[in-house]
């Protein structure tokens, strides 16, 4: 069974996905098809590695990744396919593999040539489906695209460190679906640099000097409910993905806002952490 799972910013309102996946199963019938997200924010490069890279490995080595964000071809703005890790990525050279990879050397890195060969004014459909079909018959990478030894590299997303080694400055890179902040600052790069010292994290007006290991950990469950701080208590963890987040405890976007709307951070928006 092939595994193929879809990255996309196309949302679920059009047929955009019913017709990628009508495409995929005439291709390769025996494909099992995982959405992994379709509401990636337009065009959003570090959002869409952010999820793809913290989901791709747990899909069994082989699995094919279509990334369908800004993916229209253009001289700068190139298809590729990319084996990394056991598993094969198919989406354009716009600096999503770059982050994916985050400095690890992938095994195999092609620049799509078949764009002759089938219609282009879909590369998700026309493009990106027939070079996963070829994956799929264990075809090599090498019949549809020329080797290539640079891709595209964002750099302007990792955190900075200043020169005396007491602060990181870092952004927001993602908002969840409760509203929770998710920035650029792993618990590998805090552990580095903070070396267990005592620490200010401030995102805007707000400062956390604690991060807990859970969201439940921030509630005291010994005391009576109606004494707890439970409603819009404010707390920093380092998440599953281990990156640094700042959210709202049970938040929710709709009715009680959250830590983006509560705290006034969107993407890109500057945390920095300070070490004493």
């Amino acid at each position: 069974m092939t595994i193929i799972t879809l990255t996309t910013d196309f949302g679920h309102k059009d047929y955009s996905i019913a017709v990628i996946k009508a495409a995929l199963l005439n291709h390769i019938p025996e494909a099992s098809i995982i959405d992994i997200s379709h509401q990636i924010t337009p065009y959003n490069h570090s959002e869409t590695a952010y999820i793809l890279k913290n989901a791709f490995s747990a899909f069994p080595k082989g699995s094919i990744h279509i990334i369908g964000v800004e993916s229209e071809l253009t001289p700068e703005n190139i298809h590729l396919a990319m084996e990394f890790e056991g598993h094969f990525f198919i989406g354009a050279d716009n600096g999503i593999f770059s982050l994916i990879k985050e400095g690890l050397k992938a095994k195999k890195t092609v620049a799509i040539n078949i764009h002759n060969s089938v219609v282009t004014s879909f590369p998700v459909l026309d493009v990106f489906i027939h070079v996963a079909a070829h994956i799929a018959r264990n075809g090599t990478l090498e019949v549809i695209g020329n080797p290539i030894k640079e891709i595209r590299e964002l750099t302007n997303v990792k955190p900075v460190i200043n020169p005396e080694g007491n602060q990181i400055l870092g952004s927001v890179i993602y908002i969840d679906n409760y509203g929770n902040v998710v920035t650029n600052i792993t618990i590998k790069l805090f552990k580095e640099i903070g070396k267990t010292r005592p620490f200010t994290i401030f995102a805007r007006t707000l400062k956390f000097r604690k991060i807990y290991e859970s969201y439940s950990k921030a509630i005291d469950f010994k005391l009576p409910k109606e004494k707890r701080e439970e409603d819009g208590k404010k707390l920093a963890l380092f998440n599953s993905a281990g990156h640094l987040e700042l959210a709202v405890y049970k938040s929710n976007p709709l009715t009680v806002g959250s830590a983006s709307s509560l705290f006034g951070l969107d993407y890109r928006d500057p945390i920095t952490i300070k070490f004493d």
